[in-house]
């Protein structure tokens, strides 16, 4: 045990986690790198150059006349999958704390550093990209220096493309990082952290063993689920998954056991032996909170059960999503989930269409919200349509965000304005160092959810770095906005707004949907209501056949009959027709600006 180092790599997004991960991956000869990003083996992950899952592997490593064995685990930098990096960080005894020389420390450095600090992990900064013309590594050293109170030596300063500094953070890995401590004798005890399905071998879970050791066909045991298994197959994560005959105390490992249902392994559970059970479950993993919610329905109705078996396998590989089945008056059955941010519902949407070839149509995301009765009840709300009668509601709680923006000082002004847009309050604002700030509002999470972190990006022109958690409920006046096609409610593009944006964004809507919406042989009439009261309208004027066009002559009332008659056929058209909402119109919403 005492020559095996767990640790992860921790950053804001675009700092060069996997570059240098990579480099780490062949100083050590583990593989030969051959395009960029190993780790990152997702179509996805390669086209956008971001890390969505976290991925584990191990090195061997000659120090000393010893050789040592080290368990790397790389992690997303985005907000979005922060929970996949609080997975990584209860699996490792140290992390490196990568910092981009050219942009400095950002909002996800701290809270991914605060993340690993509260796990008590020994930290190694690393300044990365020195090679750079503008990179300013002096200045970014003061900034860490500031958050970490490390002393200025104990920086490593590193480049992921040339791979200086490889050799130095390795040997900082060595001799920092404090090797697993744990009982090889003790009950096993052993921490889940990721699951992937491989349809020929069932559900594979990967753990790191806290206490004890496993041998191939042993009986063990899920604590948190209770269900029993033989470990037909266990080993290490290499750049593929390589076989050993016994893991001890403070490795990483994968099991293979036949699980065939996906229900059966949960991300943070513990596994032990069936003889021999270990006293009690590993404390400290938190169920994951959703902040977005919105439906997913199968725009072929009978591929209802295929979705649901295609979330369930997606959900193995991402523990962060949530669905629960809800059905439609418009579009039928499907699911309502909850996502982490607009991002990660971006990439399971992709992800439902590459990888099980699902077409699935999206409703325009929202958060929760607390309804309070009349009588004292309370029942969260995650969709409008789950809304209750206006005559029962006392007040609306909806929830709130505690933001960090950090920024340079030629932006505070029009990121404020955004801000203040958006309902927030400014509560405070500090220089961090030089002509950075760092500024703290608390945000309506409603609000932020559709295209605030789009806006903050272009107005301070990429300068701005955003993160946030949750800070509880508060009281607030909402209305339900809903969206009429001739008279009949469409309850996908109904919203929960701010009574001061209600009319400004009903109007909006009926615009953008007059523009999208195929003209039909009657007239259709858009309109946005708060109740019964109707805020906005507009037209999609009829398509016309001119039946006037084979009389000509003789007494107008020849003219006037025929269209009487075309206007009756009309009539009797729009008592039957029914309107079509094409999907852009329901993407469309999402970009209002």
């Amino acid at each position: 045990m005492k020559n095996i180092r767990n640790f992860c790599i921790i950053a804001h997004i675009d700092h060069g986690k996997s570059t240098l991960a990579d480099r780490l991956l062949e100083y050590t000869d583990t593989i030969k790198v051959t395009g960029g990003q190993m780790l990152d083996d997702m179509d996805l992950e390669r086209e956008r150059g971001i890390t969505i899952k976290s991925h584990a592997i191990q090195m061997e490593y000659m120090h000393g006349g010893e050789k040592y064995v080290l368990n790397l685990i790389d992690t997303p930098g985005h907000v979005d999958f922060s929970y996949e990096v609080s997975r990584s960080i209860a699996a490792c005894e140290g992390a490196l704390l990568v910092v981009d020389a050219t942009q400095g420390v950002q909002a996800q450095t701290i809270s991914n550093l605060y993340m690993a600090i509260e796990h008590d992990l020994e930290i190694i900064p690393v300044i990365n990209k020195c090679d750079m013309v503008n990179a300013m590594p002096e200045e970014v050293e003061d900034e860490i220096i500031d958050l970490l109170g490390c002393k200025r030596e104990e920086i490593i300063r590193a480049s992921g493309r040339t791979g200086m500094g490889v050799d130095r953070i390795l040997e900082a890995v060595v001799e920092r990082i404090p090797c697993p401590k744990g009982d090889e004798d003790a009950p096993l005890q052993a921490l889940i952290f990721d699951s992937v399905f491989n349809s020929f071998r069932g559900i594979i879970a990967y753990f790191k063993i806290v206490n004890g050791s496993i041998r191939p066909g042993d009986r063990v045991a899920f604590i948190n689920t209770g269900k029993e298994y033989t470990a037909d197959e266990i080993g290490v994560l290499k750049m593929d998954m390589s076989p050993r005959e016994v893991l001890h105390c403070g490795d990483v490992g994968y099991i293979v056991s036949g699980i065939k249902t996906a229900t059966e392994v949960k991300v943070g559970d513990t596994i032990t032996h069936v003889a021999r059970p270990c006293e009690k479950a590993i404390a400290g993993f938190e169920e994951v909170k959703p902040m977005v919610f919105a439906g997913l329905y199968p725009i072929e109705t009978e591929d209802f059960e295929n979705l649901r078996a295609s979330l369930e396998k997606l959900q193995l590989n991402d523990a962060s999503l949530t669905f629960q089945p809800e059905s439609s008056v418009a579009l039928g059955f499907g699911f309502r989930c909850g996502f982490l941010g607009l991002l990660h519902m971006e990439i399971v949407q992709e992800r439902l269409d590459r990888e099980f070839n699902m077409d699935v149509i999206t409703t325009v995301p929202n958060v929760s919200y607390l309804v309070y009765d009349k009588q004292g009840g309370m029942k969260e709300v995650h969709n409008p349509a789950g809304m209750p009668d206006v005559t029962l509601i006392d007040h609306i709680e909806e929830p709130y965000i505690r933001a960090s923006v950090i920024t340079t000082a030629n932006f505070i002004g029009p990121i404020m304005t955004l801000c203040l847009s958006k309902r927030g309050e400014l509560v405070k604002q500090e220089y961090i160092s030089g002509n950075r700030v760092e500024l703290i509002f608390n945000l309506p999470l409603g609000e932020i959810v559709i295209d605030f972190y789009d806006k903050l990006k272009s107005i301070s022109k990429g300068y701005a770095s955003f993160d946030y958690h949750q800070d509880g409920f508060r009281p607030s006046k909402l209305v339900k906005l809903d969206i009429l096609l001739n008279g009949e409610p469409v309850d996908a593009l109904s919203t929960l707004t701010h009574m001061d944006n209600a009319v400004d964004f009903g109007r909006r809507m009926c615009e953008k949907l007059k523009e999208l919406l195929p003209r039909q042989q009657f007239d259709i009439a858009i309109q946005a209501a708060i109740g019964a009261k109707i805020i906005a309208r507009e037209t999609v004027k009829q398509l016309r056949k001119d039946v006037t066009a084979k009389c000509y002559g003789g007494d107008v009332s020849r003219k006037r009959k025929l269209l009487e008659k075309q206007k009756r056929g009309k009539k009797r058209m729009k008592q039957i027709g029914n309107v079509e909402v094409p999907q852009k119109a329901f993407l469309a919403v999402l970009k209002l600006d």
